[in-house]
């Protein structure tokens, strides 16, 4: 009896599903870009791989993550949130070397916004670099005072670097 009542639920969470992919008629459901400038990307039919990208990062796989958000990049150059996507992706891996060259990809596209500075310093943060986390993070407090995230992040910063503080040659 379990069982059935089980694949009756299955079945029709699965139809659900697929109803929710295309309308009656079988046409599919227009989607929404993410670029600003349509002319600057070729046509892809969804942005999935964005989806995806931030669904594998939520969840704490950043290689499948960097995949993703590195497809959404290859096919929407300019858009922002994917770069920011793919630098914070490589960050969690510790590519930094190339987290490094999708900020500044990322900050030619946009200038310096207080997201970007976050996560740009943020990035500083993971690689021991406090010095150029704190410049970044201050420069992000600057655009956006009342900002609690880069409060949190400046607070963060400054517990390690007072527990992180040693003399050189010391191990």
């Amino acid at each position: 009896m379990m069982r059935r009542i089980h694949k009756a639920l299955t079945c029709g969470l699965l139809l659900v599903g697929l109803a929710g992919c295309e309308t009656l008629a079988g046409e599919p459901v227009p989607t929404t870009a993410t670029v600003q400038d349509p002319l600057d990307t070729k046509y892809y039919p969804s942005d999935e791989p964005l989806k995806l990208g931030m669904e594998h990062f939520g969840r704490g796989s950043y290689g499948l993550a960097e995949r993703y958000f590195r497809d959404a990049v290859e096919k929407s150059p300019k858009d922002v949130t994917a770069w920011v996507g793919l630098a914070a992706s490589y960050d969690r891996l510790r590519r930094f070397d190339l987290a490094d060259r999708a900020y500044a990809y990322v900050l030619r596209l946009r200038g310096p916004t207080v997201q970007i500075l976050n996560n740009q310093g943020y990035s500083m943060m993971l690689r021991g670099n406090l010095k150029e986390a704190r410049r970044i993070f201050l420069k992000a407090y600057e655009l956006d005072p009342g900002n609690p995230t880069i409060a949190n992040n400046l607070e963060l910063l400054n517990s390690s670097y007072r527990f992180v503080q040693r003399t050189p040659g010391q191990l």
